[in-house]
C-alpha cells in the first residue's frame, strides 16, 4: 500500500508535473488529447512503468472532468438532454476497453491509433464549416443505431488507453448528433467521466494505478478545467479557436502515436 502513496520528486519535478497537469486539464476540456501530456510525465518524469501510467491517468480525468461539468453547468452552456443514449452505450465500452488494455501490449495498438488520427485530421480539414457551425442538437439521433454503435467502439477505445478519446467524441457528437464543437464539450465531459469510472476500478483492481501520483496530478488538471470553461464561456469564436486546437492536437497525436 505503501508504494501506492509513495512521491519522489525533486522541485523542478515538481513544477513539470503542475505545468503538465494545467495544461492536460486546459486540453481535455477544449478538445482533447491532453493524456498525450500527463502520461509522458508519468512515466518519464514520475517512473511510472506504462500500464501503471495507464491507469493512474484516469484519476486525473475523473477530477478533471467533475470540475468541467460542474463549472460548465454553472454558467450554463452544457445541455445534456437525450445524452444516456450517448453515455451508456460509451461506457459498457469503456469496460470492454479496460479489461483488455490489462492484458494486450501497445506496440500495434499505437499504431492504429495514429491511423485513427490521421484519419480525423483528413476529416477536420474536408468539412471545416460542419465543425464550426453554432447549432442545436439533433435529439432524435441520439437513438439512431448508427450513432449508439459509434458510442460504444469510442468507449472501448477509450476504455483502452485515454488518450485522444475526447477527439473522437466530439467528431461524433459534431457529425451524428449536429453539437456544435463548444456546445458538445459538456456531454464530451460528460461520456468521458462516465466510461472512467468504470475502467478506473478495472485498472485498480488489476493493481494498475498509483494513488499518490494519480491524485497529485487530479488537482493541477481540475485547475486546468476550470479555465478551459472560462474560455469556452467568455472568448469570442470559441468554436472557431477549439477547432484550431483539435487541428493541432490532431496532427502532433498521429506524429506521436506512429514515433
Amino acid at each position: 500500500m505503501e508504494n501506492l502513496w509513495h512521491i519522489d520528486l525533486t522541485l523542478l519535478q515538481w513544477v513539470l508535473l503542475a505545468l503538465g497537469g494545467v495544461v492536460s486539464g486546459i486540453i481535455n476540456t477544449l478538445a482533447g488529447s491532453g493524456s498525450l501530456i500527463t502520461l509522458p510525465i508519468l512515466v518519464f518524469l514520475c517512473g511510472l512503468p506504462a500500464p501503471i501510467a495507464n491507469g493512474t491517468n484516469r484519476i486525473g480525468v475523473l477530477l478533471q472532468n467533475v470540475v468541467a461539468i460542474r463549472a460548465l453547468s454553472h454558467v450554463g452552456i452544457a445541455d445534456f438532454q437525450g445524452s444516456a443514449w450517448l453515455v451508456v452505450p460509451a461506457t459498457i465500452g469503456g469496460i470492454v476497453g479496460s479489461r483488455i488494455a490489462v492484458s494486450i501490449t501497445e506496440t500495434w495498438m499505437n499504431y492504429t491509433l495514429g491511423g485513427l488520427m490521421a484519419f480525423m485530421l483528413i476529416v477536420l480539414l474536408l468539412r471545416p464549416e460542419r465543425w464550426l457551425r453554432d447549432s442545436k442538437p439533433a435529439i432524435e439521433h441520439h437513438q439512431h443505431p448508427l450513432t449508439v454503435s459509434a458510442f460504444f467502439f469510442i468507449g472501448v477505445y477509450g476504455g483502452f488507453i485515454q488518450a485522444g478519446v475526447g477527439i473522437f467524441l466530439l467528431a461524433g457528437l459534431v457529425w451524428l448528433t449536429r453539437y456544435s464543437l463548444s456546445g458538445g464539450n459538456g456531454v464530451k465531459l460528460l461520456i468521458v467521466l462516465m466510461l472512467t469510472i468504470p475502467s478506473t476500478v478495472v485498472f485498480f483492481f488489476y493493481n494498475q494505478v498509483h494513488l499518490g501520483y494519480g491524485l497529485l496530478m487530479a488537482l493541477f488538471q481540475g485547475v486546468g478545467a476550470w479555465i478551459g470553461v472560462r474560455f469556452i464561456a467568455h472568448v469570442p469564436n470559441a468554436n472557431l479557436w477549439i477547432y484550431r486546437l483539435l487541428l493541432a492536437i490532431t496532427a502532433v497525436s498521429a506524429l506521436k502515436f506512429f514515433l
